[in-house]
């Protein structure tokens, strides 16, 4: 098992331009580099960043065994799965996504069950959850 606080699950994916996808999740969504592995020409063989006690894992997309299994977005948008960060203060994050130019697919709101919340993408079209409520809280 992880060390104590840590998350066994770390969400994986792969970018078109993965150091400039490093620099956008840091500026925009909050992570820090925890790890980042150079590869040839200018891609990125395997990077760790984390965000609280989470950590999501990437590298450049390619045409390699783990590429064949793990795709960027669709081209009509499609993605087969999200990201969910639990944060502090999501209008923070929203606004610093907007100003990064990033697409808002759900505005900020206060979903019935609790916290505020927004969705984005990120440059290369992977949604990113964004939210104040956190589902590990036990329910009221």
């Amino acid at each position: 098992m992880p060390t104590q606080g840590k998350s066994p699950v770390i969400p994986t994916m792969r970018y078109r331009d993965a150091p400039a996808a490093i620099d956008w999740l840091c500026a925009v969504l909050g992570f820090s580099r925890h790890l980042v592995v150079p590869g040839e020409d200018g891609a990125i063989a395997h990077a760790q960043l984390v965000l609280g006690d989470g950590m999501i894992m990437l590298g450049s997309a390619g045409d390699d065994a783990y590429g064949r299994l793990v795709k960027v977005p669709a081209p009509d948008g499609a993605n087969t799965q999200c990201a969910c960060l639990v944060v502090d203060d999501p209008g923070a994050v929203h606004d610093r996504a907007v100003a990064a130019g990033a697409e808002i697919v759900w505005p900020l709101e206060s979903p019935e069950y609790g916290g505020v919340f927004f969705a984005c993408r990120d440059p290369e079209g992977h949604i990113w959850n964004v939210g104040s409520y956190d589902p590990w809280e036990a329910p009221e």
